[in-house]
């Protein structure tokens, strides 16, 4: 998932405070060093807080704070989101844009504009990112569309606050989501996400799906350290 990352090494010289007489001045050299430093990731989400939230929650949880930013660039379309993506890519070694598929015009122009760049990846939710949150209780591949001025998102919205705990749910307004739905909901939702892709690319129909799941693994593959 990580791609094409540059590494940045930082040498810190060891330190000894026995035997120090009679040492030469090469042997005070700088040694080698046992780890790389993590690529650095960029996350930008389509909304200020439900999948912000979530993301900074999980960022912390996987121990990959110094590495990885999550933030909302102020654009609520794909395109505008992948556009800034592209002005940013060149700070980072990768860069995410996780968005909602919804009923967005310009959706498929962004998926597109994407494929530009090598730095870029796609972590889209089909028809929202609550269909992430619903996979923590239940397998579904019931699709999502408009019902008179109901949007795809809303209707999945709807069938999430349907599940147990979640009643109260609001988008956007959701604080500790992350924390409240880990352990065993978490490892239930990667499998259940896992699932519904694979079935999406079989039946070739993405709804709804999601690509949630991949970016909770680059997470956890950042926190591993890397030898040198």
């Amino acid at each position: 998932m990580l791609k094409n990352a540059t590494m940045k090494v930082v040498i810190v010289p060891s330190l000894s405070w026995r035997n120090d007489m009679g040492r030469s001045s090469a042997s005070y050299g700088r040694g080698k060093p046992t780890l790389k430093p993590q690529p650095t990731v960029l996350v930008i989400c389509e909304d200020t807080k439900s999948s912000k939230n979530y993301l900074n929650d999980a960022k912390v949880f996987y121990r990959v704070n110094a590495d990885v930013e999550v933030l909302h660039a102020g654009k609520t379309n794909p395109l505008g989101i992948v556009n800034y993506a592209l002005e940013r890519q060149r700070h980072y070694n990768n860069v995410f844009c996780v968005i909602d598929r919804d009923t967005h015009e310009d959706f498929d122009q962004a998926m597109d504009l994407a494929q530009s760049s090598e730095r870029l990846s796609m972590i889209v939710s089909y028809p929202c990112f609550e269909y992430w949150l619903l996979l923590h209780f239940k397998y579904s591949r019931k699709a999502y569309a408009r019902t008179g001025k109901k949007s795809p998102g809303d209707q999945m919205l709807k069938a999430l606050k349907e599940c147990e705990t979640m009643e109260n749910y609001e988008k956007g307004g959701s604080i500790g989501l992350f924390d409240r739905l880990s352990g065993e909901p978490l490892a239930i939702a990667k499998k259940n996400a896992a699932r519904s892709l694979a079935a999406a690319v079989a039946e070739k129909e993405n709804n709804p799906s999601t690509t949630l799941h991949e970016l909770l693994k680059a997470f956890e593959e950042l926190a591993k350290p890397k030898r040198a």
